[in-house]
């Protein structure tokens, strides 16, 4: 196992990082089995585990914590707030009222008395971020967190952040968590150069790009869009649709290119996000523990130039063949009220 400084913190951890969305009652609801893919992965190296609140509503925390007694000092601990958790007002979000009482909740469900990377998973334009990152200060400032990032912010909201910080004397976001596959390169374009520039680390999610890149579903055969994947998405696995035609295509070079390199489509899809000298580690997700030994062997994978350039030729820099589940989409796009003018608005003059 590789290990990589994350951003400036000092703090180092293994390129590969363990991903425990699928942890409780959304993907594998048995905690021991959960409990035996943490230690598998402790046991191969990776010393970087990352959950969410969100994940099965608290769940996902409860398991990581009990799987973590008696090692956590040997852990860097990820988890993330902003997602909703429950019904009612002020429940979610980014706002000093939220974080100070969400992160308690992480604390106590993890078993833990401090967490090592604190992340706010999504932008919340309802609330100042000059809010959000002076009650993360104060967190750090207290113990009950070591450093503290964002997740899937676009370029333009990291930047703001990090001026705001400058400006205001604050501590910033050292950390920045965007999907990044072979199949959905877009943030090639400006959020990895961007927390490039500001030292940031990287800790990419959805290597296999929502499953397409697991090798379960291959041009010219059945694809069941009743089951797993399909069945909660079933446009985005329907051949019929010229954009999945197109990540079919694609996925046939990727298994050719895996083939010559004496690697699976999965270690390849796994080693790619961690060639690019923006990204500190790599996020696998498995749901069992075949999955989670396949995709610990692309650890070891290198792609040299040769590699990067047919990937290059097959999806260019930049290029998303399709967008990621989760990705925030700003409120000028989704309030229509943001972006056309009133009826019968009166002329000047």
């Amino acid at each position: 196992m590789r290990y990589r400084v994350l951003g400036g913190t000092g703090i180092e951890v293994s390129v590969h990082c363990l991903g425990t969305m699928m942890f409780g009652a959304v993907g594998n609801p048995d905690h021991d089995a959960c409990a035996r893919i943490v230690h598998t992965a402790l046991d191969a190296g990776v010393n970087f585990v990352d959950t969410a609140d969100m994940y099965s509503a608290g769940e996902s925390e409860e398991i990581v914590g009990k799987a973590l007694e008696g090692r956590r000092d040997d852990v860097v601990l990820a988890t993330k707030v902003h997602f909703p958790m429950g019904d009612g007002p002020n429940r979610g979000g980014n706002s000093r009222r939220w974080i100070v009482q969400e992160v308690e909740a992480s604390l106590r469900r993890l078993r833990t008395d401090r967490i090592d990377l604190y992340q706010v998973h999504r932008p919340d334009p309802r609330t100042d971020i000059e809010e959000t990152l002076g009650v993360l200060g104060d967190l750090v400032r207290e113990g009950k967190i070591r450093a503290f990032g964002c997740s899937t912010f676009p370029a333009e909201e990291i930047v703001e952040a990090q001026h705001v910080a400058e400006r205001r004397g604050l501590q910033r976001f050292r950390t920045e968590q965007p999907p990044y596959s072979l199949l959905a390169r877009g943030v090639e374009a400006s959020v990895l150069p961007v927390a490039r520039r500001y030292g940031m680390g990287v800790l990419t999610w959805s290597p296999l790009a929502s499953g397409f890149l697991t090798g379960r579903y291959r041009k010219g055969r059945p694809i069941d869009l009743s089951s797993g994947r399909a069945a909660l998405t079933p446009a985005r696995f329907d051949p019929e649709i010229p954009g999945n035609a197109a990540k079919l295509d694609a996925v046939e070079e990727f298994v050719r290119l895996a083939d010559d390199l004496g690697c699976t489509l999965p270690e390849l899809a796994v080693a790619f996000p961690a060639a690019h000298p923006a990204v500190t580690s790599v996020i696998i997700g498995p749901r069992t523990s075949d999955q989670l030994e396949s995709l610990l062997k692309g650890a070891s994978l290198v792609l040299d130039d040769a590699a990067l350039d047919r990937i290059d030729a097959v999806v260019p820099p930049g290029t998303d063949l399709y967008r990621a589940d989760g990705v925030w989409r700003p409120q000028a796009l989704t309030d229509p009220a943001l972006r056309r003018r009133p009826v019968g608005e009166r002329a000047a003059g």
